[in-house]
């Protein structure tokens, strides 16, 4: 959908102007975040998008809009997932590769949650083949099982205000209750030790062979995951100078 530009506000204007100035000195990063659930992507992924001026691709939501806007490869995506088929892989990496046109995506891009297999990061790889360029860097979230499962486990959460909670980083004044309305505090069905584990075995199965692909290529930077926020996005930031 095309914006007359005459109707938008000067200061938005001038604001994105100046935002895509300060971009154009900034080089092209392509990157790939691998981490398991609770290691951190999701607190430094805005980070980098914004030091970088990045697009962050994260299939899911890719797909989703690719269905909602009915383009070629979302009425194909939305056929699969109607028989409870798998998305394929060269789907997937079709929609990626049509993401990349996006002016966002210019000086590069996050892939979160992709590639999960060695099969899909070659695929990806000759996709990015045919543009002339490759993955420059695999971000790779280190981090122990028994850190995230202390981690993940310790969430409480009020659902009415969406207020968090930590036994053990932050936890209410009162065990199991809103430190605000006094209300009882929840845990996600997902925060348990047995889904965690299954998530986490999934996870090292499917990724570990990923990581050891892009090893072979010289780009993988394993961070310090278990590390407090900022100095893990110090280490980001030496592995990307």
């Amino acid at each position: 959908m095309a914006v007359n530009l005459e109707d938008v506000a000067t200061v938005d204007l001038m604001t994105e102007t100046l935002r895509r100035l300060k971009c154009s000195t900034k080089p092209d990063k392509r990157l790939i975040l691998v981490g398991p659930p609770g290691s951190g992507k999701g607190t430094q992924s805005p980070i980098i998008k914004d030091e970088y001026c990045l697009c962050h691709l994260a299939t899911g939501d890719m797909l989703r809009a690719a269905v909602a806007a009915k383009t070629p490869l979302g009425i194909e995506a939305k056929e699969a997932m109607e028989k409870g088929a798998l998305v394929s892989d060269d789907l997937v990496v079709g929609i990626i590769d049509e993401a990349l046109k996006k002016p966002s995506c210019q000086k590069g891009f996050i892939l979160d949650g992709f590639p999960r297999t060695v099969v899909q990061a070659k695929k990806l790889d000759e996709m990015l083949e045919k543009r002339g360029v490759k993955v420059d860097k695999v971000l790779n979230f280190a981090i122990d099982d028994s850190i995230l499962e202390e981690r993940i486990t310790g969430r409480w959460i009020h659902p009415a205000s969406g207020r968090t909670y930590h036994t053990k980083f932050a936890p209410p004044k009162v065990p199991g209750v809103d430190d605000v309305s006094g209300e009882s505090l929840i845990q996600r069905k997902d925060d348990t030790a047995a889904v965690l584990k299954s998530r986490l075995d999934a996870f090292h199965r499917q990724t570990e062979p990923v990581i050891d692909y892009y090893n072979k290529k010289n780009v993988v930077a394993n961070l310090h995951a278990e590390k407090p926020p900022d100095v893990v996005t110090a280490e980001v930031q030496k592995a990307l100078s």
